[in-house]
């Protein structure tokens, strides 16, 4: 069942901007019938930072959503061009978002944030031993940095405070590696 089933008899640009582009196909689907898909293709990779300090304090970073219009509270993210390395982008988010620099990295997870409509790759790293500079966010950027207890953290997934999928998935994933005992 790994084969392509989908035939693309046409398509059509609907879309382009430097960040993602949208394209209608013209499909035959699984079944035979003749139908259309849109597909919406990032031209970066996402990237996602969770950060755990030696007392096990993680932080957050909350921004209003223009997509949501709603404010929400996250890991720092943000995108890395796919040409380039994906852990230098969450370094650089790091930075520019809290002012963080991590000399110890681990990749954490990879996803596809809405895999039934968009080809967007996601992939999050773990930052360790810390030290603090200047934050340099960007202009579209307006920020506030939270330091907690990642249990907090944890909970506030837990009563659905935190909604972002890079966010809820590292979590989930970190508090797994702490029960197994493969983080400290």
């Amino acid at each position: 069942m790994e084969h392509n089933p989908w035939q693309i008899t046409g398509e059509n640009k609907v879309y382009d901007n430097p960040w993602i582009g949208l394209t209608e196909y013209q499909v035959i689907n699984p079944s035979g019938g003749r139908g259309i898909y849109g597909k919406v293709h990032y031209k970066n990779t996402a990237v996602g930072v969770l950060v755990l300090d030696e007392a096990l304090n993680t932080y957050l970073v909350g921004q209003y959503r223009f997509t949501l219009n709603a404010y929400s509270w996250e890991i720092p993210e943000g995108g890395a061009p796919l040409e380039t390395d994906p852990l230098e982008g969450g370094k650089r988010e790091l930075l520019e978002e809290t002012g963080l620099v991590a000399s110890r990295w681990e990749f954490l997870l990879e996803m596809h944030l809405s895999n039934s409509v968009s080809d967007e790759r996601a992939l999050v790293f773990l930052a360790r031993e810390l030290r603090q500079e200047q934050p340099e966010p960007e202009e579209t950027e307006q920020l506030v940095i939270r330091k907690l207890p990642f249990t907090e953290a944890l909970e506030m997934v837990e009563k659905g405070q935190i909604t972002d999928s890079m966010s809820v998935a590292a979590i989930y994933k970190v508090q797994l590696l702490l029960a197994q005992g493969k983080l400290k």
